[in-house]
C-alpha cells in the first residue's frame, strides 16, 4: 500500500489527551498529518477528532489530518509495529513527539517495585523505544526532528513524586545524549523541560497514601496561573522548539529558576526539597496506602469545597482536553 499523505508526517505518543492532544493540533496547524496514539484506543480516536477540528478550525484545508492508532509505548514489539504502520499508511515520520506520562503522587513508603516499572516504562524506555524505531529512517534520509517531553522533576527531583522523577530523570539524560550523539546528521533531538501546566492531568494522576489530602496539594498546583501554565502556550513553544531543532525548551519562570538553583546550590536544593516533603501529607498505616486512585476518585474524598475552588482553573482544562470519558465527573 502506497502512503497516503503528501504532507510531512509527525508521530505524537501520549496524544489522546492533555498536553499531548494540543501538540498534536499545533502540529497540524503546521500543516503536518498527525499519527497519535495512545493505550485506549476509543479515547486517541476521540481525541484525534478534537485534535483535527480546532486545527481546521484555525488553518483550514491548509491543516493536516490527525489520524489515531493504539499503542502501548511500553511495548518495544508494539512500538515498532505502530511505526512500520504509520509509515505504511502516511509516509515517512519526519517528526516523533513523545509525551506519554504516568504520574503517580504519594510519599515513597507507599510506592512499589511496580509503581517504578510503571513509570519506568513509560516515561524511560517509551522514549528509547520510540525513537530507535524512527531514527534509522532519519538517519538514512538526513533529517528529522525528535522532541522528548520530561518535566522539571527530572532536573530537580521534588518530595511525594519519586517514581516519576526517577523515570524523568533517565528521560532527559537520554534526550540530552542523543542530541549530542546526533550533531552533524541532520536529526535533532530536543529536551523538553516544562514544569506544571494546566492541562487537567491532576484528574487521572494516580494518588497513594492519604489520597485526598495528596490531592488537596497537587490539584491547585497543577491549576493556579501562579504555579502553571497555560498548556495551549506550552504546547506551541515545545513544537516551535522542535521544528527549529534547538536541543533545550525550559519553560514556565519556576522551572528555570529551579534548574538554575539546583545547578548553583545542588545540596542547598536537596535540603530545601527535604524541608518541603515534611509539610507533606504522612503515609497512613496499612498496606492499602499503596494502592492508587484516579485525582477525580481522591477529589472526592475531600469534605472541604476550597479545594474544588482552586482547581477551577485545571477543572476547565481538563474538561476541554479530553481528560474525561463520556460521562465522567468531578463530583
Amino acid at each position: 500500500m502506497e502512503p497516503t499523505s503528501a504532507r510531512p508526517v509527525a508521530l505524537v505518543v501520549g496524544a489522546s489527551r492533555g498536553l499531548g492532544l494540543l501538540i498534536a493540533e499545533n502540529l497540524a496547524e503546521q500543516g503536518h498529518d498527525v499519527a497519535v496514539c495512545a493505550r485506549n484506543l476509543q479515547e486517541t480516536e476521540r481525541g484525534a477528532r478534537q485534535a483535527e477540528s480546532e486545527a481546521r478550525s484555525a488553518e483550514g484545508e491548509a491543516a493536516g489530518r490527525v489520524v489515531p492508532y493504539a499503542c502501548d509505548v511500553s511495548d518495544r514489539d508494539g512500538v515498532q509495529a505502530l511505526v512500520r504502520q504509520v509509515e505504511e499508511d502516511l509516509g515517512p515520520v519526519e517528526v516523533l513527539v513523545h509525551v506519554a506520562g504516568i504520574i503517580q503522587v504519594g510519599p515513597a513508603e507507599t510506592m512499589t517495585l511496580e509503581h517504578f516499572d510503571d513509570a519506568i516504562g513509560v516515561m524511560l524506555m517509551g522514549p528509547v523505544n520510540t525513537v530507535w524505531s524512527v531514527l534509522p529512517g532519519m538517519r538514512e534520509r538526513g533529517h528529522g526532528r525528535i522532541g522528548v517531553v520530561t518535566s522539571i522533576g527530572g532536573k530537580v527531583s521534588p518530595p511525594h513524586l519519586l517514581p516519576y522523577a526517577t523515570a524523568k530523570f533517565g528521560a532527559v539524560g537520554f534526550t540530552e545524549g542523543l542530541s549530542s550523539e546526533l550533531m552533524g546528521t541532520g536529526v535533532t533531538a530536543t529536551t523538553i523541560v516544562p514544569g506544571l501546566m494546566r492541562t487537567g492531568s491532576h484528574e487521572n494522576a494516580l494518588f497513594t497514601g492519604d489520597r485526598a489530602a495528596e490531592f488537596a496539594w497537587f490539584g491547585p498546583a497543577a491549576s493556579l496561573p501562579l504555579l502553571s501554565m497555560d498548556a495551549r502556550r506550552a504546547a506551541r513553544t515545545m513544537v516551535d522548539g522542535v521544528l527549529a531543532g534547538k536541543p533545550l525548551v525550559v519553560l514556565t519562570p519556576m522551572a528555570k529558576v529551579g534548574i538554575r538553583v539546583h545547578g548553583l546550590m545542588p545540596s542547598t536544593t536537596v535540603r530545601v526539597m527535604g524541608l518541603a516533603n515534611r509539610l507533606l501529607p504522612s503515609a497512613p498505616p496499612g498496606k492499602d496506602a499503596s494502592r492508587p486512585v484516579k485525582g477525580r476518585v481522591a477529589a472526592r474524598q475531600l469534605s472541604t469545597g476550597v479545594v474544588d475552588k482552586l482547581t477551577v482553573l485545571g477543572q476547565r482544562a481538563a474538561e476541554r482536553l479530553n481528560q474525561r470519558g463520556p460521562g465522567a465527573s468531578t463530583t
